[in-house]
């Protein structure tokens, strides 16, 4: 093990045999480089499947010349194309905040949000339309590669939680971040096997070695 697997092993034993039994998760590349970016993708992605979000994104970037219009190119297009991309009215307030936002400096490029701390760019891009606290936890974990971030609202890694130690129920979200401060300052990486954990009881195999 490495130090941070060390450090989450030895602040939680449950999650250490977890680490041991996973061994090293592979980082995958970031769909989206810019915070810009992955905003109007995950605005896309609310409450649609995948396909569908997906399907949506690829007509914007049509219209946009083969890529996500400039938020200035964004602010001054008419509801038309955007409707016929598949934005419902919400999302065409929201995506048009997030040109906005970027406009005015709120989203930082991706050079300025290294500066930033995560707390800061919390409260930042929840200011935007239609993006909550966990959709800016994501993009910290999975955007910018953050290292110390405990989404305690996300379902996942609560459950993961509950599965390895055995809970009837899950630790409710604030509870869960004081139990997450002994992970600091890897919480990252401790979400991620606990989404791991979480995800191995969906399937079958799974299921029927615990039965």
């Amino acid at each position: 093990m490495d130090a941070p697997a060390l450090h989450l092993a030895k602040a939680d034993p449950h999650l250490g045999a977890a680490i041991k039994r996973l061994g090293p998760l592979k980082r995958a590349r970031p769909e989206h480089t810019e915070l810009y970016h992955a905003l109007l993708s995950a605005i896309a992605h609310q409450q649609l499947h995948a396909n569908a979000a997906l399907a949506i994104l690829g007509r914007l970037k049509t219209i946009g010349g083969g890529e996500f219009p400039a938020p200035e190119a964004l602010l001054a297009m008419p509801d038309d194309p955007l409707r016929a991309c598949g934005f419902s009215a919400s999302k065409m307030a929201a995506i048009r905040d997030v040109a906005a936002k970027a406009g005015d400096g709120t989203i930082p490029s991706r050079a300025r949000a290294r500066r930033l701390s995560d707390d800061i760019l919390i409260d930042r891009l929840t200011s935007i339309r239609g993006v909550g606290r966990w959709t800016v936890e994501m993009l910290l974990i999975f955007t910018l590669g953050r290292q110390d971030v405990f989404p305690v609202d996300d379902f996942g890694v609560r459950e993961g939680y509950r599965l390895l130690h055995g809970l009837e129920a899950q630790p409710k979200p604030k509870a869960f971040g004081q139990i997450g401060e002994a992970y600091a300052p890897y919480r990252t990486l401790a979400s991620r096997y606990l989404w791991r954990v979480a995800d191995e009881m969906k399937t079958p195999s799974a299921r029927l070695s615990k039965a």
